[in-house]
C-alpha cells in the first residue's frame, strides 16, 4: 500500500514552528523566510483541510487538529533525524563484518586486524567467529578468512598462505631437558597433539612428521596432552607442557619473541591454503580492498 504523505518540506516547516511557537523561529532554524515558513504551512493546511495554527500576533497556538498532528509528526521527524545521524556516523567511522575460521581468529587475526584499525582511525570491524563454510548474505558477512577458499566458488578471493606444520617447544621445556638435541630424543608423552576437527581437510600428526624424517614414530598409547585447538596446542607449548606440531602461521609472533623455538626445520603442509573471500558486489566498501591488501602483506611478511 502507497504511503500517504503530506508534502514533507511543509511538514518539518509546521514542526518547526509548532515547536518554537512561531514562523520567524522557525525561519531562523530552518535557513528560509518567516513568508516561506507561513507558505508551507498553507500547503499542509489545504492538504489536510484543516487549520492547524491560530496567529496570535508573532506567535502561532496549535489548534486540535494541529496538536493531533504534531504529536505524531514531532516523534517521527525526531525518529529520522536520529536514524539519518547513526547511518551519518556508521559511514564516517566504517565498519566490516569479518568473519574467520576459529584456529586463525584470536593468535593471528586479531592482531593484525588491530594494527589496521591503529593506522585508520575511522575503521571499525565486527569480528566473528565460525567454521566454514558461511552465508554471506544471511550473516551480512563482508570478509571471510577461511580455510581452503575454493569452497566459495561464487565469491571474490584472494591468496593468503599456506600453512606448514613443524615442531615446536618453549626455551623452558628444553631447559628442564638437557639431554634432547632433536626430535629422536623426545619421549613420547612430552608431545603436544591437535585434534583438528572438521575446519581442516588435512590432519598433519606426529606418526606423518616422523615418516617425514625417517624416524620411528612413538607409540600413540602414551600421548601426552591433546587440545581440539591448534592454537590451544601452541599455548601449551609456550607454557612448557611439551612440544607441539604447530602452525608456522600462528608461532609467527613468538618465535620472533623468541617464546617458542623450532626442534627442527622439516616441516608438513596443511591440505589446503587459507584465504581471503568476499563478495563481489560488497568489493567498493570500505576499506575491504585495503583491510585484504594489508592481510596479505602481513602474511607474507
Amino acid at each position: 500500500m502507497p504511503l500517504t504523505l503530506p508534502p514533507l518540506n511543509a511538514l518539518r516547516a509546521f514542526e518547526a514552528a509548532a515547536r518554537s511557537g512561531g514562523y520567524v523561529a522557525a525561519a531562523e532554524e530552518l535557513g528560509i523566510s518567516a513568508a516561506a515558513v507561513s507558505q508551507h504551512v498553507r500547503r499542509l493546511e489545504e492538504f489536510l483541510g484543516k487549520k492547524v495554527f491560530i496567529r496570535l500576533n508573532n506567535r502561532v497556538v496549535l489548534t486540535d487538529a494541529g496538536q493531533a498532528l504534531y504529536e505524531g509528526v514531532g516523534a517521527a521527524l525526531q525518529m529520522i533525524s536520529d536514524t539519518t545521524e547513526q547511518q551519518m556516523l556508521r559511514r564516517s567511522r566504517a565498519r566490516l563484518v569479518v568473519s574467520c575460521i576459529g584456529s586463525l581468529a584470536e593468535r593471528w587475526l586479531l592482531p593484525r586486524l588491530a594494527g589496521y584499525a591503529r593506522a585508520h582511525p575511522g575503521f571499525r570491524f565486527d569480528l566473528r567467529v565460525e567454521a566454514d563454510p558461511v552465508d554471506f548474505a544471511r550473516h551480512d558477512i563482508d570478509l571471510r578468512l577461511a580455510y581452503d577458499p575454493g569452497q566459495y566458488p561464487d565469491q571474490a578471493r584472494a591468496a593468503l598462505a599456506h600453512d606448514r606444520v613443524l615442531p615446536l617447544c618453549s626455551p623452558g621445556w628444553l631447559a628442564r631437558n638437557p639431554g634432547v638435541e632433536g626430535m629422536a630424543q623426545v619421549a613420547a608423552e612430552d608431545l603436544l597433539h591437535t585434534s583438528w576437527g572438521p575446519d581442516f581437510g588435512s590432519l598433519p600428526s606426529w606418526p606423518g612428521w616422523f615418516a617425514e624424517v625417517g624416524l620411528p614414530a612413538p607409540p600413540l598409547s602414551a600421548q601426552g596432552f591433546q587440545s581440539g585447538s591448534s592454537a590451544l596446542v601452541l599455548d601449551m607449548a609456550r607454557e612448557g607442557l611439551g612440544v607441539a606440531l604447530g602452525q608456522a602461521l600462528l608461532a609467527e609472533d613468538d618465535l620472533a619473541a623468541g617464546r617458542l623455538v623450532a626442534l627442527s626445520d622439516v616441516s608438513l603442509p596443511l591440505g589446503h591454503a587459507y584465504g581471503l573471500v568476499w563478495p563481489h558486489a560488497r568489493a567498493r566498501k570500505r576499506h575491504l580492498a585495503g583491510l585484504v591488501e594489508w592481510l596479505q602483506a602481513t602474511a607474507s611478511g
